[in-house]
């Protein structure tokens, strides 16, 4: 039902989807601690910067930011700056999904921040430690318990949304699946990549689940 040729193809597409998933991931978290700390900083501007990110990026379609980095930012460059500033390879997805990812992730870590008793917090303090200190020795890693779940949660859909780079002509697991589809007219092709997706998301889920068990015995 299927020739080694496009089972390479559909292995190439699995490829894709998951390098953007895990780049975007790992960003988001990265860029999730800063400005979660930026969101609950007692600074206005850095407060303010951080609001409007989160705003900005929740309050927009992802499809659209992924056109912006693609489509508009040639033409942007193009008419202000006079150079054509085209993002090469994997770069507009990367950017796109982990901007997006970040704005989520940052609520979500600055949830389980603030979720962690304040005296925590007063007792670093009390003991000579600076603000970030406290923060990055005391307070995150009490939080990690609380962040996998929805972090998990966050990952699997993040390898459900990289079907979106197919607008962008890019060939992800469903972009892959559709070529052939088109080519052939035969539908058992999706039955592949809907498999393909079930496993990822179904190793994922197992994953984050051990890991809760894991860190849940310091709860």
């Amino acid at each position: 039902m299927i020739t080694q040729e496009q089972l390479f193809a559909i292995l190439e597409g699995t490829k894709t989807t998951l390098t953007i998933a895990s780049v975007s991931i790992i960003g988001g978290i990265l860029l999730g601690i800063v400005i979660a700390l930026f969101k609950i900083s007692r600074n206005p501007v850095l407060h303010g910067v951080s609001w409007f990110y989160v705003w900005v990026f929740r309050g927009t379609p992802m499809l659209m930011q992924l056109f912006v980095f693609y489509y508009a930012l040639p033409i942007f460059t193009q008419d202000v700056f006079n150079i054509t500033l085209r993002l090469p390879g994997l770069t507009a997805p990367f950017l796109a999904f982990t901007l997006n990812s970040a704005a989520y992730l940052s609520e979500i870590i600055r949830g389980a921040i603030q979720s962690i008793d304040k005296g925590q917090m007063e007792a670093a303090k009390a003991l000579g430690m600076s603000y970030y200190q406290a923060m990055f020795k005391i307070i995150i890693p009490q939080s990690y318990r609380r962040l996998i779940p929805p972090v998990g949660n966050e990952l699997i859909t993040l390898i459900k949304d990289t079907s979106l780079v197919a607008s962008i002509s890019m060939f992800d697991l469903l972009r892959t699946v559709t070529s052939m589809n088109n080519a052939s007219g035969k539908w058992h092709y999706f039955i592949y990549a809907a498999v393909i997706y079930l496993i990822l998301t179904s190793l994922i889920q197992v994953v984050f689940d051990r890991l809760e068990k894991k860190y849940s015995v310091y709860e």
